[in-house]
């Protein structure tokens, strides 16, 4: 599995388990993704290993079942399960913007180029793609939107008001950063 954090290819030092047999066991592990049944029933243990904690939800789970652990975690992996299933989304939204989580948000399983630039307006900052071929066309999507009509969570301006920093610009006779007047096409 190939891991895209914040646009590059990045190393993955977490481990995700769902094997909490011997919590003495996942101490080296170091960071460690459980599952919300084994956060449920290992909190404590898992708290007591100094480690990093990770939590994976599945579509069904909201994150309204962990408001109060929020603080513990350092990443959240929300499931795709598979492409026409979107609710790892809304899970994004209500992590970001009702409960101010901000650790990293990892987007897992049937994660496709088509749906990059929604997962990062939703919040999301790392994927984890199954093959070497999704991870390139991943990368190559990175940059292919700049502007957006509508804010969100990355809060990147919108075109409305891009072109109206322009008007304002050309109106009082400067010019942009190429030193001539922006322009837009409508």
């Amino acid at each position: 599995m190939a891991l895209i954090e914040h646009g590059k290819l990045a190393e993955d030092i977490w481990h995700d388990t769902d094997d909490f047999a011997d919590a003495q066991a996942l101490a080296p592990m170091g960071p460690i993704i459980v599952d919300l049944d084994t956060w449920r029933r290992h909190r404590d243990e898992i708290l007591a290993l100094d480690s990093p904690v990770g939590l994976r939800l599945q579509p069904g789970q909201t994150p309204d079942l962990v408001a109060s652990d929020l603080h513990h975690f350092d990443l959240i992996a929300l499931e795709f399960a598979k492409f026409t299933d979107g609710r790892a989304y809304s899970q994004a939204r209500l992590l970001r913007e009702r409960h101010g989580f901000k650790g990293k948000l990892r987007a897992v399983g049937d994660v496709l180029r088509d749906q990059l630039t929604f997962m990062l307006r939703c919040g999301f900052d790392s994927f984890q793609v199954a093959t070497d071929s999704r991870a390139a066309a991943i990368l190559e999507a990175v940059d292919e939107f700049a502007h957006w009509y509508q804010l969100a969570l990355d809060r990147s301006a919108t075109i409305p008001s891009l072109r109206r920093a322009a008007g304002a610009t050309e109106a009082a006779g400067e010019t942009g950063a190429t030193g001539v007047a922006a322009t837009w096409a409508y």
